[in-house]
């Protein structure tokens, strides 16, 4: 489906994972307008003219970008990339801090460009940094919320595929709560076409799935960012797809149920913190299915990664 009529997407920062996710969006015509806005002036235009330069072979949708927040005006919908990296021997709390700062200046100049964007924080660590930018803007919930765990539900369901030997999008189950260290997937929920996972026997001689098997599974997830960065010093192919899917949602209006992090309202005990869950998103934001089931286990496992993260969060307010 082509990107709907004069949609508008500005993707803040023009590093590794703002450009992946600008050059996501311009190949699948996620939106008619894509803007990067950076800082770094050349770093931005170099960007934006390497991107231009295929437009030939991007279908409708075109490039602009630069230094100016002027570039973001009018934007339907805002992602955000820009901040710094962790490094080595830094806690995810120092970074959080230095990145929260980063986002809480921009956020006001932003919002005076493009008053009705809905915005989707990508930048580490995404779930305090939302909670934080929803606290000092005052947005509605439903416009601001991160990218969360549709990256990390997407390697899930990669693995499960290949070892059920059947196609990704027959693959039903999710990752949540934080994207991080306390994220877990949904195992209660989990089917293969309608089969609950422990339940497949696959078609090519495999044992069925174990218990163990599926905790290592959960392992490989969580430490999946971690491989490759090592190798390659940073992720951005697969953090750009998964953002341009979910731009894709909100400005064609599909009700598209995907695992973003908003901030949570009395929702199975978590009040105030922004944790993955299944969400409907559309062109009004983002909003949790409150119906779902969690077992006594994974409602522990949630509360846990709320609690974490809310540490954080506090830490940061001081």
């Amino acid at each position: 489906m082509s990107a709907i009529e004069n949609s508008k997407l500005t993707v803040v920062g023009a590093g590794a994972v703002g450009s992946s996710v600008a050059y996501a969006a311009l190949i699948r015509g996620s939106a008619r307008h894509v803007a990067l806005y950076d800082i770094a002036t050349e770093k931005t235009e170099a960007e934006v003219l390497d991107l231009a330069h295929g437009a030939q072979f991007t279908g409708s949708s075109d490039i602009i970008g630069g230094s100016d927040i002027s570039v973001a005006e009018g934007s339907h919908v805002i992602v955000i990339t820009a901040g710094a990296k962790q490094k080595p021997g830094q806690t995810r709390t120092e970074l959080a801090g230095t990145n929260a700062g980063i986002i809480a200046s921009m956020m006001p100049q932003l919002i005076e460009v493009a008053p009705n964007a809905t915005f989707v924080i990508v930048t580490n660590p995404c779930d305090v940094l939302t909670v934080l930018a929803q606290e000092s803007t005052g947005l509605a919930p439903e416009r601001i919320f991160a990218s969360g765990t549709v990256l990390d539900t997407s390697r899930l369901r990669w693995k499960i595929a290949r070892r059920a030997g059947v196609s990704i999008s027959s693959v039903h189950a999710y990752i949540v709560g934080e994207h991080g260290d306390t994220e877990f997937p949904l195992w209660s929920h989990a089917t293969i076409g309608t089969v609950p996972i422990l339940d497949w026997v696959p078609l090519d001689g495999q044992p069925k799935f174990t218990t163990d098997e599926l905790d290592q599974i959960a392992v490989d997830v969580r430490d999946a960012a971690y491989k490759v960065i090592q190798g390659k010093g940073a992720t951005n192919y697969a953090i750009g797809l998964s953002s341009a899917r979910i731009v894709e949602a909100i400005l064609r209006d599909e009700d598209a149920v995907l695992p973003v992090s908003t901030v949570l309202r009395d929702f199975h005990g978590v009040d105030g913190m922004a944790l993955s869950v299944p969400s409907v998103v559309n062109r009004r934001g983002a909003f949790p299915v409150r119906e779902i089931a969690f077992s006594e286990r994974e409602l522990e496992l949630f509360q846990h990664s709320a609690h974490a993260l809310g540490e954080i969060a506090d830490s940061l307010r001081g």
